[in-house]
């Protein structure tokens, strides 16, 4: 359980992560995640990074339950600050990083995937961002940067999700694929990627993110505050008491 990273092939560094039942990330695996995305980028014989998960689907986003059982707010600003990490990991990463996504895609999965290079998901994924339904706000920033700004929007307020097809269609998703078929086609676009020479493909990577009309760092953060906003309020552990019980399952 927990974060390892594998060499599948030569030139690319494989990141999965473990933490069943649902992949919710406690606040020390969002650190664990960031260390082993910045590490495998930093390595030299690397030339592309794909980021997968084990389980029943790729990311369900922060451990709620570790927040409703730590007094105060450390969990929150700890969840807070993993999550900034992750997901700034991911985009700052010295090369480019693949996300092969598989079952959900949910609140820190769509900050992780918004910030690969690339995604390649399985015919049953989905995305979204629950995050009104769970007394949190943030990753909007990603998910504007997967599909149109409207459908985001609705998306967010709604708490919908969309499929890897719909994705697709928009252009955010490179490729749709059986699930069993998934590892295989993750590997076959780092393949083609990791065949750049490595000087040249970091170069890209630095030319790329200096062209992106959005600071995600900056912008991420922005929302962060209101996610803080909503928890001294009282309306987050409102709204986040409901998680899991029958009130909440029948919404």
């Amino acid at each position: 359980m927990g974060v390892s990273t594998s060499a599948p092939e030569e030139g690319i560094a494989l990141v999965s992560v473990d933490y069943p039942p649902v992949n919710a990330l406690p606040v020390q695996g969002w650190y664990d995640l960031a260390a082993a995305v910045r590490a495998a980028g930093a390595d030299p014989s690397v030339r592309c990074v794909v980021l997968s998960a084990t389980g029943r689907g790729f990311n369900a986003g922060v451990d709620i339950k570790e927040m409703q059982r730590t007094a105060g707010h450390d969990a929150l600003i700890g969840a807070n600050r993993g999550c900034y990490e992750a997901f700034a990991a991911v985009y700052d990463c010295e090369v480019p990083v693949v996300a092969a996504v598989h079952g959900f895609c949910l609140g820190g999965g769509i900050g992780l995937v918004g910030n690969a290079d690339a995604i390649v998901a399985s015919d049953d994924a989905a995305f979204g961002l629950p995050e009104l339904d769970r007394g949190a706000l943030g990753a909007a920033t990603h998910l504007a940067r997967l599909v149109p700004q409207h459908l985001m929007r609705a998306l967010y307020y709604t708490s919908r999700t969309a499929t890897a097809q719909e994705l697709h269609r928009h252009g955010s998703v490179w490729r749709v694929v059986p699930r069993e078929q998934l590892p295989d086609a993750a590997l076959e676009l780092a393949r083609e990627i990791a065949a750049k020479d490595g000087t040249l493909i970091r170069l890209a990577k630095a030319a790329i993110n200096g062209i992106d009309p959005v600071d995600v760092r900056r912008s991420y953060r922005f929302e962060q505050g209101f996610t803080f906003e909503a928890n001294l309020s009282g309306v987050a552990d409102r709204v986040r008491d409901t998680f899991g019980t029958e009130k909440e399952q029948q919404s």
